[in-house]
């Protein structure tokens, strides 16, 4: 960011603009999620992805055990040790594999296989390898596909990754958040740069194609100070790419945030300028930004798929190879099938039930309807690529885009709303998000958000925007 653009940020704009709002990795979002939509519902937009055998897909798989828990993390996480557990898990992991993977017929070419969790590497070497066979018992890899997973490197050995290495697995991703100790100690994660710049050497000798590290801002007991040194140490380990996340304060959702003392944690200005610095520092260290939070060297795939407009979103973040179909796996997944967003029982027990009744399991979805789609892609377009092309809009859905958003046109463009503030550009051929409003994108996303216009009361539902 340059200091420009941190002088436009001024205290008035994050009055305005910090409140609580989406990430959009889906739309509708998964508050919208209900458990009318169950495993009946699930079958049948299987077997609609069934008729489209020529079409990749995605997968992910959900491994859920850490054997601490981060008191910032807002994941979906078991915490044990007793490797029993997980063993279990495993067992009805690769029986979901079995049921789902009939259901889609003839459907099994994968652009894209994604491990998250939890900890993926919570899994021993025999389990790593059960789990991957299981996948290439169904399903047939790209030549080209994105094989990766989560790894955290206060417990990933050199033994898991070679193994990753060996089985496929092209791409890694891991948590740092950030290097000062204060930070770690207050948000219950020790890591020291050793481990990570230990694994990153393990990748890149090994042939891992891609390195992602995670860093969070906001947390507890971060200075401008300390993060600026965060960021000068991971750009001497030159990952190939960086997500810059900001903290998801949400503890109505994750009772683990309710050990994190609020007094401690940056106001909103501070934390503004704590992801001003990291991107200052990623910009002139030669990263180009990416979206609302991501960085990657200019020859990284998210690079060039930005430069060309052509970036993705989904569960997984920002992608550059989208399936028409994702189908998750695991506990608490999340898939997208045949026009239908579908996530798996939260609860483990629950999860096993249903699995045990030889029943795909289902807690909850959400089928779109024709306007889900035409919004969705306004909002796609804007979180990814900070642009909308209207007339690129009107050839896909065929009607007139400012017939269909009147009063969301109405709202960018009024006396003392988001143009005028100089976030957005509104014109009869395309809707540009500027340099100052790429640090609001959810807040312009939030115009298109219809049932956002329908919640009412006080209960807390998103982390807030800045």
């Amino acid at each position: 960011m340059t200091p420009a653009l941190t002088a436009r940020v001024t205290a008035d704009l994050l009055r305005r603009y910090d409140r609580p709002g989406p990430r959009y990795t889906s739309y509708p979002t998964a508050v919208e999620f209900h458990e009318g939509f169950g495993p009946a519902a699930y079958r049948a937009r299987l077997d609609a992805a069934a008729a489209r055998p020529d079409l990749p897909l995605s997968l992910y798989a959900h491994i859920p055990f850490c054997s601490s828990r981060c008191s910032f993390c807002a994941c979906t996480v078991l915490i044990t040790r007793n490797p029993r557990v997980s063993e279990k898990y495993l067992g009805y992991l690769l029986r979901e594999i079995d049921l789902v993977a009939p259901l889609l017929g003839d459907r099994r070419r994968v652009a894209q296989l994604h491990w998250g969790g939890g900890t993926p590497t919570y899994l021993d070497l025999d389990q790593i390898r059960r789990l991957f066979t299981k996948f290439r018992e169904h399903f047939l890899l790209l030549p080209d596909a994105e094989v990766a997973l989560e790894v955290d490197p206060r417990v990933t050995s050199t033994e898991q990754m070679g193994l990753l290495r060996l089985l496929g697995f092209n791409r890694i991703s891991m948590g740092l958040q950030d290097l000062d100790a204060e930070v770690q100690q207050a948000i219950h994660r020790i890591q020291p740069l050793e481990m990570t710049s230990s694994l990153v050497a393990t990748a890149r000798r090994l042939g891992f194609h891609s390195v992602n590290i995670d860093l969070v801002y906001g947390l507890p007991r971060q200075t401008e100070e300390g993060f600026v040194r965060t960021v000068e140490e991971v750009i001497r380990i030159r990952p190939d790419r960086l997500a810059v996340y900001s903290f998801a304060m949400v503890p109505w959702l994750k009772r683990n945030q309710r050990l994190i003392r609020t007094g401690e944690l940056p106001p909103a200005e501070v934390k503004l300028r704590l992801f001003g610095l990291a991107r200052e520092a990623l910009l002139a260290a030669g990263y180009q930004a990416i979206g609302m939070d991501h960085f990657a060297l200019p020859d990284d795939e998210l690079s060039v798929a930005a430069r060309r407009r052509a970036l993705h979103r989904n569960f997984m973040g920002y992608t550059t190879r989208p399936a028409p179909d994702m189908v998750g796996f695991g506990m608490s997944s999340i898939g997208e099938v045949a026009g239908a967003f579908v996530q798996n029982h939260k609860s483990l027990m629950r999860y096993y039930d249903l699995l045990d009744a030889g029943e795909v399991p289902v807690e909850r979805g959400y089928a779109l309807s024709e306007d889900d789609g035409r919004r969705r892609a306004v909002i796609l377009d804007l979180m990814c690529n900070f642009h909308l092309s209207v007339p690129a809009w009107e050839t896909r859905f065929g009607t007139p885009f400012g017939e269909t958003f009147v009063a969301e046109l109405r709202e960018l463009t009024a006396p003392d709303g988001p143009q005028e503030h100089g976030l957005v550009r509104v014109t009869p051929e395309a809707i540009e998000v500027t340099e100052t409003g790429t640090l609001f994108v959810r807040n312009l996303a939030m115009v298109f958000d219809r049932y956002l216009r329908s919640k009412r009361g006080d209960r807390p539902v998103f982390s807030r925007t800045v």
